[in-house]
């Protein structure tokens, strides 16, 4: 083998896996698109049950083909608070189930005469043609995912093609035999390569469909091909843990324990390697006619024995060990919240982002899922702003009135910048392809976050209006502070309707939300007409008629945007 032989050799590998990772990716993205955010509706819905939470995992891989995809879900679903850690266990176990689908699709599909050539992939490409030109968005998504399964077979069909020729680099092949022929260490040896390449190429399908076709072509025997699937299921465990390390210590402690479930589950299947192996040996004989053992030089010798066995034991070895672990999820839990220690707890008073950063999924559906979870957690953080006001009237010296306005200030801040990371953040999603339901909740969130950093402004005017005050020495009467009190109490009212309508948009109260903006209306009204009797009677001075005034229409302008938010959620109701 030359250099210029290897070259080839490593470009036609390149190429044939580009095409088979682009189609997983179609494959994914167009069956999370069909699902939607169902998956996320479900994935929430996880409590401590660890059947229903490894029957979610399960359902919801084999249905997107990406356990990556499920394990971010719920990464940032954990680091949110949405699912519990335990909840988080169980959905992983399940999604190592799932993950089997693609061995399956490989070998019963992928491999030799199966792939009927180009034939069958041309086929498909036609029928979603049908599909993708029918104007309807979860039709177009249908054929997206054909297409997608269309380019996987292409990609083994050119995958096979550079593999099946090894036998002329006897070099390569002395390679693997030497390390082969090690007993339980080479068993060993191929885990840690099977890790560190699943961990390079990021994707572990890719690294089976490669195992597959060098077990189809006889080059690697079958304890070797058994090691390589073990090595990746660690090496896939890779992506999660990427995704955790902008997530707080909840979501870290997610990532590990997808890691731990995998070691744990590969030394677990270490102890039974042998019986193990005959096992599976023994089902693959009964349905290929040919032991997985069998040598190429054997007359009843079938090729496809060996994958066939390495998809057996794909599935045995995550439903085997999914079945053992589930009763030691407490045991795992141990083992993460020994290796993620507890930081010093974060305050409300730091800037962070809690769903979107560093967690960017590969649908627009499911980063709008992320998109509105941290919309949630913006208006979590307005509602805390307002808390401070009522403190800048009862501040005792100006010591504690100064330390709850720099408090509003940072905050103020906090606000501005939330709105333009989920600002760039929805851009972003918009700029791909998207659906017109997702264009328009796109739209939508764009005018929530505007209006929620305008009340964040809207609190830091009331501030600096009750600063000015201090400073000019203008004090209120007490049915003036009874009546801003009141106004304050209403305004709060219609903030926790506002809350409550961005957790759920399809089952917003926007009559709730528009009585809380008539009663402050209302309530303004009134005090607008005393303020001008007041004024006319000589109740009080100009001073404090202007700072009084300028107060409670601040009040009534946050109402405003407060019903700007509901109303983009649920449209504007007609007069």
């Amino acid at each position: 083998m030359n250099f210029w032989d290897i070259i080839t050799v490593i470009l036609k590998l390149a190429g044939a896996l580009a095409i088979f990772l682009f189609a997983m990716k179609l494959m994914s993205e167009g069956l999370q698109k069909i699902a939607g955010s169902k998956m996320r509706s479900v994935l929430k819905q996880i409590t401590g049950n660890p059947i229903r939470g490894i029957l979610t995992g399960t359902a919801v891989t084999a249905a997107i083909q990406s356990s990556s995809a499920t394990t971010v879900m719920v990464v940032g679903f954990v680091n949110a608070g949405l699912l519990s850690l335990a909840g988080a266990v169980a959905v992983i176990m399940g999604a190592n189930i799932g993950t089997t689908v693609t061995a399956w699709i490989i070998t019963l599909f992928g491999l030799g005469d199966n792939t009927g050539g180009f034939s069958l992939p041309m086929l498909l490409a036609a029928i979603s043609l049908f599909f993708i030109f029918s104007g309807r968005d979860r039709l177009k998504s249908i054929g997206q995912t054909i297409i997608g399964l269309a380019l996987l077979l292409v990609g083994m069909e050119l995958l096979q093609e550079p593999l099946s020729n090894l036998d002329q680099y006897p070099n390569f092949l002395h390679a693997i035999s030497t390390l082969s022929n090690n007993g339980f260490w080479s068993i060993l040896i191929f885990i840690v390569i099977g890790a560190l390449l699943t961990c390079l190429v990021q994707a572990s399908a890719a690294m089976m469909a490669i195992t597959l076709v060098m077990c189809y072509n006889g080059w690697i025997g079958f304890d070797v091909a058994v090691a390589l699937v073990m090595g990746q299921n660690i090496g896939t465990t890779i992506t999660a843990n990427l995704a955790a390390l902008v997530a707080n210590d909840a979501g870290k402690k997610a990532a590990r324990a997808h890691l731990v479930f995998n070691v744990v589950g590969v030394l677990i299947t270490l102890i039974v390697f042998s019986p193990l192996m005959h096992f599976i040996a023994y089902i693959t004989e009964n349905i290929t006619g040919c032991s997985p053992y069998a040598s190429v030089t054997d007359s009843f010798y079938n090729r496809e024995s060996v994958p066939m066995a390495i998809s057996l034991f794909h599935t045995i070895f995550n439903v085997f060990n999914t079945i053992i672990l589930a009763f030691f999820i407490p045991q795992i839990l141990k083992i993460v919240n020994w290796m993620v220690k507890t930081r010093k707890e974060e305050t409300d008073d730091d800037f962070r982002l809690t769903y979107i950063e560093g967690n960017w999924l590969s649908t627009a559906e499911l980063n709008l899922q992320s998109a509105k979870s941290e919309i949630e957690v913006f208006s979590q953080r307005v509602l805390r702003m307002y808390t401070f006001l009522p403190g800048l009237r009862t501040a005792k010296n100006e010591d504690d009135f100064d330390a709850i306005m720099k408090r509003i200030e940072k905050y103020e801040g906090i606000t501005d910048r939330m709105e333009q990371e989920i600002t760039k953040f929805l851009t972003r999603v918009g700029s791909g392809d998207v659906s017109q339901h997702a264009s328009e909740r796109i739209s939508t969130m764009l005018r929530i976050i505007d209006n929620l950093e305008s009340i964040g402004d809207a609190i830091f005017q009331i501030a600096m209006t009750r600063k000015s005050k201090r400073e000019d020495a203008v004090h209120f009467d007490a049915s003036q502070n009874a009546n801003l009190a009141h106004m304050s109490d209403l305004v709060q009212k219609a903030l926790d309707i506002m809350d409550k309508n961005l957790k759920d948009y399809d089952n917003i109260d926007l009559d709730a939300a528009y009585a809380a903006e008539h009663e402050i209306n209302a309530y303004r009204n009134l005090l607008r007409s005393q303020h001008l009797d007041a004024l006319k009677l000589g109740i009080y001075d100009y001073a404090i008629g202007n700072a009084y005034s300028g107060l409670y229409a601040l009040y009534e302008k946050l109402g405003d945007y407060i019903i700007n938010v509901s109303e983009a959620i649920g449209g504007k109701k007609e007069d």
